[in-house]
């Protein structure tokens, strides 16, 4: 049969176009119901894990999960108890620890695992440090992380929560991802948005760092304190911060890869992704702010509302990156198909890495599941079982 997306000459008995991934059963083209990352779950969903590491989820979702759970029982218990130095450290490296685990767990860029992941976070962190440290101890604020300002909220530093922070930490964590994305080892969709995503993190983590530096130092917190408190301002900097600038970040990063061969560079897709990511980061900083003074002077309401701002923020952010990645994935694969379809599995044999089914010579998609090939690391894409002829040299 012929795939009315692509044209291609499909097999009567696939699910999916190998070229296009074009669901040939429901004839829906845009795949509501199947990411093209994870084809079990809808486009519109709030599946962290497929979303920020999907080269991974189709194998193992459950161990990041799991990770990811142990990292933040682990900072609400020692928050709870008091060690707040020891529960901000947990929680600033929590979520780049696992993702750079994910990235080498997966292989994702073969013999050269260290030096971009030192490019993209270890960069990233340093500069970080020294934009956070300008304008929270240089500049300065009037207020500090748990609103004590109780004259209420400063047009000053409205101004620089919603224009300096956002604009300019954005365009730091630009840096490392638009450099590696340029070359042509690293020009694909899928990496430059996880390049975005290692410095969204390893920003925040260095950001963390700055900005509760006191607290790292003072100790344990006083018997005065309020625990719930301590547990809303940990979880929110150590996991909802860093998924909200990761996410943003490799939006952004996945428009500067672009479709196809090659990276588009700066297209008006990525500016518009990049308007996109400092327009979150605005909103974050700016609500954490004002949300700050509900309640009165550090209040317990003003901290947990805040989590839930982020919380919302991240949920959107989430759909809109899977809308982005998943277009992308398709728009890629029927630009493929016009030239004939993709080289990512040419060899006999091929065998999707998330199904096991076998691959169609030049496929961008399995035809069983509609798993995108391009959504898996590269030294896994293709992977060629050995011939008869091969097994029988080998034992003898």
């Amino acid at each position: 049969m012929v795939c009315p997306r692509c044209s291609s000459d499909v097999p009567d008995v696939s699910h999916f176009c190998h070229h296009c991934g074009n669901d040939m059963r429901t004839g829906d083209s845009k795949r509501k119901n199947a990411y093209a990352a994870r084809p079990d779950e809808p486009v519109a969903s709030f599946k962290l894990v497929s979303t920020i590491m999907p080269q991974g989820s189709g194998k193992q979702p459950y161990t990041y999960k799991v990770a990811l759970g142990i990292a933040l029982l682990l900072t609400v218990v020692t928050a709870a108890l008091g060690a707040l130095p020891v529960a901000i450290m947990i929680a600033a490296f929590a979520i780049p620890i696992v993702y750079i685990i994910y990235l080498y767990d997966v292989n994702l860029w073969e013999d050269e695992p260290i030096p971009v992941v030192a490019a993209a976070f270890v960069l990233t962190g340093l500069l970080a440090w020294l934009f956070t440290w300008i304008w929270s101890d240089k500049i300065g604020l009037s207020l500090d992380s748990l609103g004590s300002n109780s004259a209420g909220p400063s047009l000053r530093d409205l101004l620089i929560l919603l224009l300096l922070v956002p604009v300019v930490s954005e365009l730091i964590r630009q840096i490392g991802p638009l450099y590696l994305a340029s070359r042509p080892r690293y020009d694909d969709l899928m990496d430059g948005f996880t390049f975005g995503v290692v410095a969204g993190v390893g920003y925040a983590c260095f950001e963390t760092l700055v900005l509760h530096w006191g607290w790292i130092n003072g100790g344990f917190a006083g018997p005065g304190s309020s625990a719930g408190t301590w547990i809303s301002i940990v979880v929110l900097h150590g996991f909802v911060k860093p998924l909200v600038y990761g996410s943003a970040t490799g939006l952004a990063g996945a428009e500067f890869s672009g479709l196809g061969e090659g990276y588009d560079g700066f297209t008006p897709r990525w500016v518009g992704g990049l308007l996109q990511a400092m327009a979150v980061n605005a909103l974050f900083q700016g609500g954490i702010y004002l949300l700050g003074f509900v309640g009165g002077r550090g209040s317990t309401i003003g901290a947990v509302l805040g989590v839930v701002w982020g919380v919302l923020l991240l949920g959107a952010l989430i759909i809109r990156v899977r809308t982005v990645l998943h277009t992308g994935l398709l728009e890629a694969a029927l630009e493929s198909a016009a030239r004939g379809g993709s080289n990512h599995a040419s060899g006999e044999l091929a065998f999707c890495s998330r199904c096991e089914m076998p691959l169609l010579p030049q496929s961008d998609f399995c035809s069983a599941c509609g798993n995108s090939v391009r959504s898996v690391p590269k030294s896994a894409r293709g992977v060629t079982a050995p011939t008869a002829a091969t097994s029988g040299e080998t034992q003898a």
